[in-house]
């Protein structure tokens, strides 16, 4: 929800950064993966119970996410780039999410698996627009920037990030902080259905739909 003005915020800073990397020849597709693993590695953390390593981890990752975008910016951004990006990010949030439910699966299965089904809601409609909106040429305004359409809503990736970081300072209260998440995914993904299906609808031609 506020992921456009904290992008305006970081890109100065983040920009610095990346030319710094880009002299030192690193790729945006190489802060990728790096990105991801050390992501990947707060789950084995958040089993073992240790939560403020698994917390550093994260927002490890997401400075990755961050940087990759701004050297992709400052270099050539490619498609190819683009999915890998999504795709990491997707699973990383959900492992997260697993995690929590491997440390204490009597408390916390249900909730976590309600959450991972709420990440499918908002994930599928977000990645079924943004291929129906670059087949019709609909345009991003608010990320321009980004190599596929993003469609907004309450649920973006600064509020997903900051229910993962508030499930590690308070572990214990994760059936609460994930109910409630979900049931913001949920909504998030209801408005992303009817404002993609009524954009379609308006933006494809007749000749369009009969195809």
């Amino acid at each position: 929800m506020i992921d456009p003005l904290l992008n305006k915020l970081l890109k100065k800073p983040l920009c610095g950064a990346a030319k710094q990397l880009i002299k030192c020849g690193v790729n945006a597709d190489a802060v990728t993966l790096i990105g991801f693993i050390i992501g990947i590695l707060a789950v084995p953390a958040i089993i073992f119970e240790q939560y403020i390593l698994a917390l550093c981890l994260i927002l490890l990752n997401r400075l990755g996410d961050g940087l990759d975008g701004a050297i992709a910016r400052e270099t050539s951004p490619t498609d190819a780039g683009g999915f890998l990006d999504i795709t990491l990010d997707f699973i990383f949030y959900s492992a997260i999410v697993f995690a929590f439910i491997c440390a204490a699966p009597e408390q916390n299965a249900i909730a976590g698996s309600f959450l991972m089904l709420s990440f499918m809601a908002t994930g599928g409609s977000f990645l079924a627009f943004a291929i129906m909106a670059s087949k019709h040429n609909i345009d991003s305004p608010k990320y321009p920037q980004k190599s596929l359409h993003y469609m907004g809503g309450l649920a973006e990736g600064f509020e997903t990030i900051l229910v993962l970081c508030l499930f590690c300072l308070f572990p214990s209260q994760f059936v609460l902080i994930a109910s409630i998440f979900a049931a913001i995914c949920w909504l998030t993904a209801i408005i992303r259905i009817w404002m993609g299906y009524n954009t379609l609808i308006a933006t494809i031609k007749p000749k369009d739909l009969s195809g």
